[in-house]
């Protein structure tokens, strides 16, 4: 395949058993007033292919079967290094099981961000069911809020983003700052990314323009201390031990050490005291110890 034109977007999105929900999410990408120029796939799941879907959603694609799981965080670092061999200027990722809000949303992203110079742009990710709601608790210091009327508004919030939920990165943003850590597989993987672009000290914030729509994520997130604080504890034993795991890697790094240490003390509070679960927080600290010292074994 030749380089792509200058200035191009190319989108990826990865998928694993949720053809159903993947034909929105493209169909989304494929109704854009500001042309895509190629869309990446990558399937996780193979042995029950999404070829079909992603062919027929009416754009130049490459579909990527993955016969071993990669997770989120491996099968974004697959998507987004064939972007980049391709020529991408711009890579926007998406969510199988979210979608674009309407057809204005890349192009008001790039607006936004060539006009701010902006290395990551996001958009609010909203819950698909009540667009008022975010799809996914945002911390703002210490204070945990779930409406979008707590973002302000102005056109950018900077210094926050939602970077595998309709986030747009300039490819030279991925040359400073990497791609996602195969190692985390899933959960964690996004706030590394995060991390690593504060380190950077490259300009990033979400587009309060541009709107991502996505299921309600916030179920996980148990209200303690009147709401003011939350501590996510998914239900999901697969789940709570990526969760809890990579979680203890994240905090050991430079840049979170200080969040970390303050872990410690919420988790505490929430096992002992909200929950009265002594031994949920034991399993807490068995699973933050594995992550600290870098035991990226796959789940049991």
């Amino acid at each position: 395949m030749e380089k792509l034109p200058p200035d191009s977007v190319v989108a990826v999105v990865v998928t694993r058993y949720r053809s159903a929900l993947l034909v929105d999410s493209l169909a989304a990408m494929a109704k854009q007033t500001h042309p895509i120029a190629h869309l990446v796939v990558v399937d996780n799941g193979p042995d029950q292919p999404a070829r079909e879907v992603v062919e027929a959603c009416g754009l130049p694609v490459t579909y990527l079967p993955s016969w071993h799981n990669l997770g989120g965080a491996g099968g974004f670092a697959l998507g987004m290094l064939h972007a980049l061999a391709l020529g991408a200027d711009w890579v926007w990722l998406g969510d199988d099981d979210g979608r674009a809000a309407d057809e204005h949303v890349l192009a008001t992203l790039l607006d936004t961000a060539r006009r701010r110079e902006l290395a990551v742009i996001s958009p609010v990710v909203a819950d698909q069911a009540d667009p008022d709601t975010l799809a996914f608790p945002l911390r703002r210091g210490l204070r945990w809020h779930r409406g979008r009327d707590a973002l302000g508004g102005e056109e950018l919030l900077p210094g926050i983003a939602s970077f595998f939920n309709g986030a747009l990165f300039r490819a030279s943003t991925l040359d400073v700052v990497g791609v996602p850590d195969l190692r985390l597989f899933v959960r964690g993987d996004e706030v590394e990314m995060h991390r690593r672009v504060v380190r950077s000290g490259l300009s990033f914030g979400t587009c309060l323009r541009a709107v991502y729509v996505h299921p309600n994520g916030s179920d996980e997130f148990k209200p303690m201390l009147g709401g003011r604080l939350h501590a996510q504890d998914p239900e999901d034993p697969v789940k709570r031990y990526y969760t809890y795991r990579n979680r203890g890697y994240l905090f050991g790094q430079r840049g979170m050490r200080l969040i970390g240490a303050l872990e410690l003390a919420r988790f505490g509070w929430y096992f002992l005291i909200s929950k009265r679960d002594p031994r949920g927080f034991a399993e807490w600290l068995r699973l933050v110890r594995l992550g600290r010292r870098e035991r990226f074994h796959r789940a049991p």
